[in-house]
Parts: C-alpha cells; sequence; structure tokens
C-alpha cells in the first residue's frame, strides 16, 4: 500500500475515538488532516462498509465510531482500504521463456502472501484504543 490511506484513516478513527461523544463532521476532520472532505467523505465511506463508523446526514450529523476502540484492531482498518500489495505490482509481462520471467510472478505471490500475513499479525495485536492513548 504505498499511498496514505492508512495514515488517513487512522487519523479520522483516532479523533473520532477522541470525541466518542460527539457526531463529528467531515470538515471538521478534513482540517485537522488538512485534505479535502471530499477524501474524508470517501474514506468514511470504505470505513462505514467496515462497520467500523457510522454516519448521520443533516445539520447535526457527522460521523462516530461504531464501535468501542478497544474492539477496533489497526489490522482491521488495515484491511478496510489496503487496495494493493503492500510491496507493490507484479510485472504482468515477463518472458515466459526466461527462466527467472517464467517464475518471477509466482515466487512474487508467495512473498506478497507472507508479508501480508506478518502484517495483519503485528497489526491484529494492537487496538485503536491503544494507538489512540498517545494523543
Amino acid at each position: 500500500m504505498n499511498n496514505a490511506r492508512f495514515a488517513t484513516a487512522i487519523h479520522i478513527l483516532t479523533l473520532l475515538a477522541k470525541n466518542s461523544e460527539e457526531w463529528i463532521s467531515s470538515e471538521w476532520i478534513a482540517g485537522s488532516i488538512s485534505v479535502n472532505p471530499v477524501i474524508v467523505r470517501k474514506e468514511l465511506g470504505v470505513l462505514h462498509e467496515h462497520g467500523l463508523v457510522c454516519s448521520r446526514k443533516g445539520k447535526d450529523g457527522g460521523s462516530k465510531l461504531n464501535k468501542p476502540a478497544n474492539e477496533i484492531t489497526l489490522a482491521d482498518i488495515y484491511t478496510a482500504v489496503r487496495k494493493s500489495e503492500i510491496l507493490g505490482k507484479k510485472n504482468m509481462n515477463t518472458n515466459p521463456k526466461c527462466p527467472v520471467g517464467r517464475l518471477i510472478n509466482e515466487k512474487l505471490e508467495e512473498l506478497f502472501i507472507e508479508t501480508d500475513t506478518l502484517v495483519n499479525g503485528f497489526l491484529k495485536n494492537r487496538t485503536l484504543d491503544s494507538f489512540v492513548v498517545q494523543f
């Protein structure tokens, strides 16, 4: 995942956890992250699809955590926003006549799965709550 989606998602969820009694607007969240509120709303939609946040529309609308911060693991967040392999993409047009080109994607797939398993294993032992207490 060579982008800021995980950082943005954990920033959003940390703000929601720190203000757990309030409905927080995407504009307010965007001000903390220094991004356009549209980006925040897009990520809130993804987090909502994964059951991590709930939202309501209207003048008094906003978003809240959908469950307590101590029940959300960092692996849950990573899984919600992960769109690509952590190590990047494979080369799709390798030379099948080359001894390396013929097998490289198969071997990379094994490496990608192992790396993803390690990352998820590391993150699943940490909760959003344990991250939030730093602030």
